[in-house]
């Protein structure tokens, strides 16, 4: 049995999950998983579509469409991530069958105390984010369930309100759902309704599926360990959110997931017949 990885709060776990973002703290900063000398080797045998990279001195607001390169390889961006302003993720790091150890390692410490809301801990991913000093994420969000947690390095993470209409619409979590890009509208006048989370070695943050963030790193080089994974919730309320776009298609004002079960129950459904036929009509 390895020695536990997070220092589990259960009371703040199931009274929080999900609900808002939290502060956790955990005991992986020292794991030879996530040092960078085996994160190089990582990023060499990773699928080229599972490493994503940009310069990083980048606006909060910045279009993805419009961000700059860096100019290097993935090799000299990793290797030169102290010096070379450059924001690099790890995705879906679980390929690797160490990686995936530890991710549900992490996770199952994790399930005995989020079971009201979550009672399988399903398609389970894991990133690794690599930065340089003063890099910047711009404001986004993800639809996952997601436990960040920061191993080497300082940032700051500021996260917003999902239920705040001026921090994210319906519209654009609706988007997102049906395959649209992470990266949200922001405007100066949004900063006073984040919440920032101070980020240094052993610390990490709980951040509720569709909560906009946006993430700065201080003045040395950042490795954040992202383990995230879907549920029930996360499916129905995905599911609610596609349906609602098409229903907006014809004039309809819908009612947003979860505020009424029997209706996200009807979408759900909904969704899994279009998508069957949609499915089909690409084989026809």
């Amino acid at each position: 049995m390895s020695a536990s990885h997070f220092v589990i709060d259960a009371a703040r776990l199931a009274g929080q999950f999900e609900r808002e973002p939290f502060a956790v703290r955990h005991r992986l900063t020292a794991h030879a998983l996530l040092q960078l000398p085996r994160l190089i080797e990582l990023a060499a045998v990773l699928p080229e579509s599972s490493v994503e990279y940009n310069q990083a001195d980048l606006p909060i607001e910045q279009e993805y469409l419009a961000t700059p390169r860096n100019g290097l390889t993935i090799d000299q961006t990793i290797r030169q991530i102290e010096d070379c302003k450059s924001w690099m993720v790890l995705k879906n790091v679980e390929r690797d069958p160490q990686y995936k150890a530890l991710l549900d390692e992490c996770l199952e410490e994790i399930a005995p105390h989020v079971r009201t809301i979550s009672p399988q801990l399903e398609h389970r991913e894991a990133f690794v984010f690599i930065s340089s000093p003063q890099a910047v994420t711009p404001y986004h969000c993800d639809p996952e369930h997601n436990f960040l947690l920061q191993i080497r390095g300082n940032k700051v993470m500021t996260i917003f309100d999902r239920g705040d209409p001026r921090a994210i619409s319906e519209r654009h979590m609706e988007a997102m759902a049906s395959g649209a890009h992470r990266n949200l509208p922001y405007t100066e006048d949004m900063a006073a309704l984040g919440r920032p989370f101070p980020l240094a070695p052993g610390d990490g943050v709980h951040v509720p599926m569709y909560c906009p963030h946006w993430v700065r790193v201080g003045q040395a080089v950042s490795i954040s360990l992202s383990v995230t994974f879907r549920s029930e919730v996360s499916v129905r309320r995905d599911a609610a959110l596609r349906v609602n776009a098409r229903l907006r298609r014809f004039g309809i004002n819908p009612v947003p997931p979860l505020q009424s079960s029997w209706r996200d129950q009807a979408k759900q459904a909904v969704d899994r017949a279009l998508g069957l036929v949609e499915r089909v009509a690409k084989k026809a």
